[in-house]
């Protein structure tokens, strides 16, 4: 028989996150920092919301760009939290998560070869869907000394003529490193000297602890030029509920919509009414997670000090990427012997780019008190290998 696979999605590799999730779910008394999972449960009135929906048998399909309530929602929040003007009609689109508004993103504005920039490390969706959408992906390494922040003299040595697409991941994942302003407005003449678009995946935007987000389509010049991805999951733990969305150019929205229409159809109807409640009326429910992740950002911040543990401080999402160079180990080895020996799965930092060697992606979207059960075994490992390298 003829091999039945592409070749193309033979190339690509399973994601780096699951391989250890899957087996911490096998090992009794292991606890897991690996996956961005909020511990939090949806907020009541938001699930009430879904199970209302449900009761008043709105299990229809909505039109494939997503309910018109929502999509008028998703404007006034982008109004009122960047003063971001779109047009609910011709400018949004509700999709399957925000991973799905990447891949048909993607798939809408590329060309064969045409070049996609991606700063590295980065969430494992970007590099597989650039080549799935028939573009070249190009990583831009980010550096620990610069908070992984992208610079401009970074993007310039990245950009060639076949360069259409610049993803902006931040607040980022899995470094916790943001872009402020200033670090916006260094790279947005580079960006438009170029005539490049940026996607920008702003899913962590609410969960950010310096100060508050600013997205880079807020810039001059940068706003026709930009799809802005966001969702639900991270800011308010609706992980399951499977919704994102995205905005930007009429001409885009409209061609990514054709693909969405004939891939998924619409986003999930009980979800979307959940959702319209969401940006109603959560903004306190999202104060409120954020408040707790910044309380575990600081213990973890100040338990890595007190081990000596070098981790760069980040200021948005719920990662934190220690440095394990130290230990002579790689990011795989370190890992794989952590679950092994402590039962505590945390992710190597290679799982998000070949950057990541010498890292760990740990997760703090878990409780304070399996926080402080897994530092504490974390400590008592580092002083072991610490040992074990006087006495080589």
């Amino acid at each position: 028989m003829r091999d039945p696979l592409s070749k193309q999605i033979r190339g690509i590799k399973p994601s780096g996150i699951r391989k250890f999730f899957d087996v911490v779910n096998e090992m009794p008394d292991a606890i897991s920092l690996g996956v961005g999972e909020p511990d939090f449960d949806t907020p009541w009135h938001i699930r009430d919301e879904g199970i209302y929906s449900l009761e008043k048998g709105r299990t229809f399909y909505t039109s494939n760009s997503g309910l018109k309530e929502l999509k008028i929602e998703i404007c006034n929040y982008l109004k009122r939290s960047q003063n971001l003007d779109y047009d609910y009609n011709k400018q949004v689109i509700v999709t399957v998560g925000g991973s799905e508004a990447i891949d048909i993103a993607l798939r809408a504005m590329l060309d064969p070869g045409d070049e996609v920039l991606i700063p590295q490390p980065c969430y494992v969706s970007y590099d597989p869907c650039t080549i799935l959408a028939g573009g070249v992906p190009v990583p831009i390494n980010l550096k620990h000394e610069n908070e992984f922040r992208l610079t401009p003299q970074e993007l310039k040595a990245a950009i060639t003529p076949k360069t259409k697409v610049l993803i902006m991941p931040f607040p980022n994942n899995p470094t916790g490193a943001i872009m402020e302003k200033k670090d916006l407005e260094a790279i947005a003449d580079i960006i438009i000297e170029n005539d490049l678009y940026v996607i920008s995946d702003e899913i962590y935007a609410e969960l950010t602890y310096k100060e508050k987000h600013v997205s880079i389509a807020t810039l001059e010049g940068l706003k026709e030029r930009t799809i802005l991805i966001n969702g639900f999951s991270k800011a308010y733990a609706m992980t399951g509920w499977r919704l994102g969305y995205a905005v930007g150019p009429s001409e885009i929205i409209e061609q990514m919509t054709k693909i969405h229409q004939f891939a998924i159809m619409c986003a999930p109807t009980t979800s979307q009414y959940a959702a319209v409640e969401a940006l109603r009326n959560g903004d306190d429910d999202v104060a409120e997670m954020r408040e707790a992740y910044n309380q575990r950002r600081r213990y973890l911040m100040h338990a890595f000090r007190e081990m000596g543990l070098e981790c760069f401080e980040p200021y948005g999402a719920f990662y934190v990427f220690p440095c394990i160079k130290e230990f002579g180990m790689t990011s795989e080895e370190f890992a794989t012997r952590f679950l092994e020996e402590q039962k505590v799965a945390v992710v190597p930092g290679t799982a998000f780019g070949d950057c990541g060697e010498g890292f760990l992606r740990i997760s703090y979207a878990y409780s304070l008190e399996n926080l402080k059960i897994a530092i504490g075994r974390l400590n008592e490992f580092v002083t072991k290998l610490r040992k074990e390298k006087e006495q080589a």
